[in-house]
């Protein structure tokens, strides 16, 4: 092997054994504590006021205190989020089977605002 190679080899070994160890970290309970969680803008794309999500409320329909449009979402755990005060699925003011989850690691808009979630007792 050359210097060149060898000394890249060395380099992208370091990169990798400290991905790992992040990964590492991120995996237990510890690491997962330190994750910033769910938060909901009442803007679309991240803008306006933020609303951070309960997550140690799980399986407990929470309402928001103001309709959000958007989210950010680096957590250990899953959200569904309902248009419908209570948690009743559905398009707003409709009964239906309508029900936007954000994902553990994840950001977007809603389709809809949303005015009430429940935590997911996992990331699934």
């Amino acid at each position: 092997m050359t210097t060149k190679f060898t000394r890249f080899a060395a380099v992208a070994g370091g990169v990798l054994a400290s991905g790992l160890l992040m990964l590492g970290a991120a995996g237990s309970p510890a690491g997962a504590a330190e994750l910033p969680g769910v938060t909901f803008y009442t803007g679309a794309n991240a803008t306006g006021s933020a609303v951070k999500a309960d997550l140690n409320k799980v399986g407990v329909c929470q309402e928001l205190s103001t309709p959000v449009r958007s989210f950010r979402a680096i957590a250990d755990r899953s959200v569904e989020v309902y248009f419908n005060a209570g948690c009743r699925p559905g398009a707003p003011g409709t009964n239906g089977d309508l029900v936007y989850v954000v994902g553990s690691l994840n950001f977007g808009d809603l389709p809809y605002p949303g005015v009430s979630y429940r935590v997911r007792a996992n990331a699934s």
